[in-house]
């Protein structure tokens, strides 16, 4: 999956009201996660923005918000979601909020299409937890005609519906393997 933004930004806590520092990762397929830090390994909560967001607002279109102390209003970004909570972050900088805004946005509305060249047609790609996406940059000069400097996406999808064909050979094979065995423990008794 790629990684669109991320970053520390404050979040204020849904129940406590209080306001907690915590690491962001937004994800090309919409998802921004939230950990306690940079490492990664205290998953706090996801929000899957394609699919509950309705809208973003940053700096001065938040109203009714205090951001921690000694930051400015302009820094605060707020997400509505369908149910109607929302989710109420705050960066460093106005800029930053800015970015986190823009980039969320951009994750929330555009999907990911990937070019087949037999039929030569764009597809649009359900980008979900059994799709990995990985995007290269397009290079003026390679590629073939309108295709050339433009950025590539390539979709791998996970062998999903292999993995259950895979264990049902291996039970075969071992049920095949128990039952030759079996016979041979009782050859000796025969001779």
């Amino acid at each position: 999956m790629v990684l669109m933004k991320c970053g520390w930004l404050w979040r204020k806590s849904s129940v406590l009201r209080r306001w907690k520092r915590s690491w962001f990762d937004l994800w090309v397929d919409g998802n921004l996660v939230f950990y306690q830090d940079e490492t990664r390994r205290d998953y706090e909560d996801r929000v899957r923005l394609k699919y509950k967001c309705t809208n973003v607002k940053a700096g001065s279109e938040c109203t009714g918000v205090e951001p921690p102390d000694g930051i400015s209003r302009h820094c605060l970004v707020i997400i509505y979601m369908k149910n109607g909570s929302t989710l109420i972050l705050c960066a460093d900088s106005e800029d930053e909020a800015l970015a986190w805004k823009l980039t969320m946005l951009e994750a929330k509305a555009n999907p990911v299409h990937f070019y087949n060249p037999y039929d030569e047609n764009y597809h649009t790609v359900p980008v979900d937890g059994h799709n990995a996406v990985y995007i290269s940059p397009g290079y003026p000069g390679y590629g073939y005609g309108a295709a050339a400097g433009v950025p590539h996406v390539v979709v791998q999808q996970q062998p999903c519906g292999m993995l259950g064909e895979e264990v049902a050979l291996g039970m075969l094979a071992g049920m095949a393997t128990g039952a030759a065995l079996r016979t041979l423990m009782w050859i000796p008794f025969w001779c």
